[in-house]
């Protein structure tokens, strides 16, 4: 049950630190990163997590750590109020894995994955309101189309939502396997992927309002670094990849300036550089072990 999560030691290469005190990894999960800090360092762990059945997982896996980890029910978004109330104003390293967890993809009834027939839900958070049931029974095909094709990136999203209006005239789709089965009427079966993955990814990213939280969290993640402090980023797609590069370079280089001018004038300083210009991504080991690692890509930024 416990799934070795995705880049795993290189996450462990790049923030286990003898000189680090105090860690955050913003997604609990299934508690396989915040394992490998615990183990490797001496260090205290804040973790995050906004999903309950995650939280009472993780707080049993790690139950021998007890004395260094302090677990939130929280969004990632609120890290600066978390970090707060841990008792802490700065932290030596920062962990966001972005994403869902290997340990809600492999629980079907929460409607995550195309694989396992579920009602259709993708709240990491349960008490969120709307869930990708409302938005597929209840949006109009614009609202539905737009959704698709802004956090899916689908050329086909107009197709997909005109299918899924059409079929739901006839009633309800409730299930993960119905709407599934009606994105590849849409669009066929001859794609390397599976025919549903962008529908899937862009409800998720909606209904959690992934890409919004994504931004914030940088800017509060890197004010919340001591000088010397890292913040590592695993994302899944391209929307968040993009997110977090424009992010780290602003802050690798923050100066507005005209290029013509021979001096800064503008008064904004560096806040840190960017590790690795290059995303780090899985192993062929790790790949051949993990599919899920496929589309991992890992960025990091170190404060000055």
């Amino acid at each position: 049950m416990y799934h070795k999560p995705v880049l795993y030691n290189e996450v462990m290469e790049n923030i286990v630190n003898d000189k680090y005190m105090t860690y955050v990894d913003c997604t609990l999960g299934g508690g396989g990163h915040s394992e490998g800090i615990l183990k490797r360092s001496k260090g205290y762990l804040i973790a995050i997590d906004q999903d309950s059945d995650a939280i009472e997982y993780a707080t049993k896996r790690l139950s021998e750590y007890k004395d260094r980890l302090k677990i939130f029910k929280n969004n990632f978004k609120d890290i600066k109020y978390v970090v707060y109330m841990a008792g802490y104003e700065k932290v030596d390293a920062i962990l966001m894995d972005i994403g869902v967890s290997s340990y809600q993809l492999d629980d079907a009834k929460r409607g995550f994955s195309y694989k396992y027939e579920a009602r259709l839900d993708m709240r990491m958070n349960k008490d969120l309101k709307v869930s990708a049931y409302e938005v597929i029974n209840d949006f109009t095909e614009k609202e539905i189309a737009d959704i698709i094709f802004k956090y899916g990136q689908d050329p086909k999203a107009r197709r997909i939502a005109k299918y899924i209006c059409f079929e739901r005239q006839k009633g309800e789709i409730k299930t993960t396997t119905q709407l599934a089965d009606i994105v590849i009427r849409a669009v066929g079966k001859k794609m390397k992927k599976h025919p549903a993955k962008r529908t899937f990814q862009a409800l998720r990213v909606f209904v959690n309002s992934e890409l919004d939280v994504l931004k914030k969290t940088i800017d509060d993640a890197i004010e919340l670094l001591n000088p010397g402090g890292r913040l590592l980023i695993i994302t899944f797609q391209s929307l968040e990849d993009k997110i977090v590069k424009e992010r780290f370079r602003y802050y690798e280089n923050p100066c507005i300036c005209p290029k013509d001018i021979p001096i800064c004038v503008c008064g904004k300083k560096p806040m840190g550089k960017i590790i690795n210009k290059k995303a780090i991504c899985a192993s062929e080991k790790e790949l051949k072990e993990n599919n899920r690692a496929h589309s991992a890509q890992l960025r990091i930024f170190e404060r000055i």
